[in-house]
């Protein structure tokens, strides 16, 4: 029986670049709370547009904690940028490390919590605190955040904390 994965009304779609499998595998991986639903694969017809071997993987159906994607197992014409990101919020330091980590390992580092990992999509790790201290109602205690987190690649919760009181 296939694992069909229940989805919302609004589904992700993911194009790589012949690499969808490897690419949900890995993903997989990473996320605890994680599915693998259906695959589709490429048939004869409209073989002349796509060039894929009857038989390739079309589709992946994934699901990352409650998110779900489908990864499109295409070809080089589109490339992933940073103008669409998934934020990860972390409940804590280790959490954190844990993701920033893991989607690092082979990808690019940026700033301010973002990266893109080694597929090329852009993920921001980010721990859930920001947000309060941001919304501050004490405007010096949010500049003093705002100027640590523009300092930072990995965000560090106790350094982000440590600006806000000054």
């Amino acid at each position: 029986m296939e694992n069909r994965i229940t989805s919302s009304k609004i589904s992700t779609n993911l194009w790589f670049d012949h690499i969808a499998e490897p690419a949900v595998d890995f993903y997989l991986s990473v996320f605890k709370n994680a599915s693998k639903g259906r695959v589709a694969r490429y048939g004869n017809a409209g073989q002349e547009f796509h060039g894929m071997e009857p038989g390739t993987i079309l589709t992946i159906e994934f699901k990352l904690e409650g998110q779900t994607f489908v990864a499109l197992n295409a070809g080089p014409e589109f490339k992933f940028n940073e103008s669409i990101s998934f934020i990860i919020n972390c409940n804590d330091q280790e959490e954190v490390d844990y993701y920033w980590d893991k989607l690092s390992d082979g990808g690019e580092i940026q700033m301010c919590g973002w990266l893109k990992d080694q597929f090329g999509v852009s993920w921001q790790v980010v721990p859930t605190v920001l947000t309060d201290l941001l919304q501050n109602s004490d405007p010096k205690k949010t500049s003093r955040v705002m100027a640590a987190l523009m300092t930072m690649k990995k965000l560090d919760i106790a350094k982000l904390k440590q600006a806000s009181e000054g």
